[in-house]
C-alpha cells in the first residue's frame, strides 16, 4: 500500500508565522493549522511537534525547502514574504 502525502508550509507575513497541511480535495478554510505568532523563525523541532500535534509526520528524507516572493512581483522594493514547503504524511497513514 503506497502513503499518501501532502504538502506542509510555512509561511511569515508581517511577522507572523502560520504552518498549514495542504490537503487535495479539501478547502484551504478546512486545512489543518498551527499559529506559531511572531516573533523568529520557528525551529524545525518546534515545526515537527506542531505537525505531530495536527496529525502529521515528515515522510523519509524529506527537508524543508525555502523560497521567497514579493507581495508585488513587478516591483523590487515590495516586501518579500517566505515560504517553507516539506512532504508530510498522516502520522498514522490513513489520508488524513
Amino acid at each position: 500500500m503506497s502513503e499518501h502525502t501532502h504538502t506542509a508550509q510555512l509561511s511569515s507575513r508581517d511577522g507572523r508565522w502560520l504552518l498549514c497541511v495542504a490537503l487535495l480535495g479539501v478547502p484551504v478554510s478546512q486545512w489543518p493549522e498551527h499559529h506559531f505568532g511572531t516573533g523568529v523563525t520557528p525551529t524545525p523541532a518546534e515545526r515537527s511537534r506542531a505537525l505531530t500535534d495536527l496529525g502529521f509526520v515528515f515522510t523519509d528524507g524529506a527537508e524543508w525547502a525555502w523560497e521567497e516572493y514579493p507581495e508585488r512581483p513587478d516591483d523590487d522594493t515590495s516586501p518579500v514574504c517566505l515560504l517553507a514547503s516539506i512532504k508530510v504524511r498522516s502520522r498514522d497513514g490513513g489520508l488524513s
